[in-house]
């Protein structure tokens, strides 16, 4: 490429036009691609927040138990562990341009489905299989992230999705207002965001991805590192994973409006990205294990609260959404920062691999016994199943911390807080703190 610049006979002239010609192109070889690969990640998660919560509302119509709608909620999260396992092998075999066409393809056909046969089996059975094609559209999308973002970009990339992630999640949870939620409409609004979300991502210009083995690490070496860690990870699925499957059907149960509902969801998920930093900075300068306790003490304290006010008091329990989900939400990133403190930065990779499917199994039980509850109790429930859960989970941490079982595997300083989300295999080539070992 050719540059063409004016010479002048001011240093701070030339030198700002020089700047200017030779840094536009590398920027747009960033930005562009970026945007449209975010672009086509945030209609995606959009999609799989509206057709949750279209689940949810229809689950309900149907005069499903709770313990049923769990079960068809945690089969998504099942489907998702299976596809961590089952994608890689497709991906190698066709390529990330045909693997994702065919995921995307069948994902977006999925949501029709659920609105032509209503039975908790076969919408079992479609959950399943659309958290195996999240997973799989994921995994190429941050592979494709990874391609796009050099070592020196990497952690600002890594920002950039989380951030649209979560506020992804949000929108998808408004986004049940407009039209009837009861009827076709939502399944179709899923179906076509999912569709459109093909669109800047297979318009990518992005060179196809090297293919990686991702390194795992047995979960019972990961939880003899790191007890903590692994446990509060699985606590951590049981909690969140729960909180996207039944917490719009606690709304409708309790007797919020569909605007309340929306409102509740979107601020809890917003505050709970939004405060992972300054709970992140705190535990950079204390000890992480002391944090856990404190967080999930507080949050225990504040889901108590909404057990006992979830019928009475929708605005005061909206603050105790945004209250909650800041601390709540917090609870897998501490979880990693603090088994990265324990390891060789060589493996980081596969250590927070496999608290990545501590994540995913924690999220798969967590609706089936948090539904259960809700069925014995009533939908406030909800609400006194995070106490509990969160309860145990600080006394856990509290145990394992008077006991020093967590050893240092070398004298090597603390990592850095990096905000995280669940997310695939994939995602993690992006974390800096994994860097120095992947190199370009």
């Amino acid at each position: 490429m050719r540059y063409c610049v004016t010479i002048d006979a001011s240093p701070s002239c030339c030198g700002s036009q020089l700047c200017l010609f030779m840094q536009l192109p590398r920027f747009s070889r960033l930005t562009l691609p970026l945007a449209s690969l975010l672009s086509g990640v945030s209609m995606l998660v959009v999609g799989i927040a509206l057709l949750t919560v279209a689940i949810g509302a229809q689950a309900g119509l149907a005069k499903y138990s709770g313990l049923v709608t769990g079960m068809i909620m945690s089969a998504y999260f099942a489907g998702f562990v299976y596809g961590t396992y089952a994608c890689p092998g497709l991906i190698r075999r066709v390529g990330y341009i045909r693997a994702f066409a065919v995921m995307a393809s069948v994902a977006s056909a999925l949501p029709v489905l659920h609105a032509l046969w209503t039975n908790p089996w076969f919408w079992g059975l479609l959950r399943f299989t659309t958290g195996l094609c999240i997973v799989g559209l994921y995994m190429v999308i941050e592979s494709w992230l990874n391609v796009v973002a050099g070592r020196e970009s990497r952690g600002k990339v890594f920002a950039a999705y989380m951030a649209v992630s979560g506020v992804s999640t949000a929108l998808g949870q408004w986004l049940i207002l407009a039209g009837d939620r009861f009827g076709f409409m939502p399944f179709a609004f899923a179906s076509i965001l999912f569709s459109f979300a093909l669109v800047p991502t297979t318009m990518t210009t992005i060179r196809e991805p090297k293919q990686t083995h991702a390194p795992s690490m047995s979960l019972v070496r990961l939880f003899a590192i790191s007890p903590i860690g692994a446990i509060a990870s699985m606590g951590s699925g049981l909690i969140s994973g729960t909180f996207y499957s039944l917490g719009n059907v606690f709304g409708k149960g309790v007797g919020f409006s569909d605007s309340h509902t929306a409102t509740f969801m979107a601020a809890t998920i917003l505050s709970g990205a939004a405060f992972q930093y300054p709970v992140g900075h705190l535990s950079d300068r204390y000890d992480r294990r002391l944090m856990l306790i404190w967080v999930c003490l507080i949050s225990s304290l504040l889901a108590a609260v909404g057990f006992y006010l979830a019928r009475e008091y929708e605005n005061l329990l909206v603050m105790l959404g945004v209250l909650y989900g800041a601390l709540s939400f917090s609870i897998y990133g501490l979880s990693v920062a603090h088994t990265n403190d324990l390891i060789e930065p060589s493996k980081v990779l596969e250590t927070t691999g496999g608290l990545l499917l501590l994540y995913g199994i924690g999220a798969t039980l967590g609706p089936t016994m948090a539904g259960g509850m809700m069925d014995y109790l009533g939908p406030e429930s909800l609400m006194l199943y995070f106490a509990l859960v969160l309860l145990a989970l600080a006394g856990t941490v509290w145990y394992f911390m008077l006991g020093q079982a967590e050893r240092v595997d070398m004298p090597a300083p603390r990592s850095d807080y990096v905000i995280m989300d669940a997310s695939s295999q994939a995602a993690l080539q992006m974390d800096p703190r994994a860097l120095p070992q992947d190199a370009e």
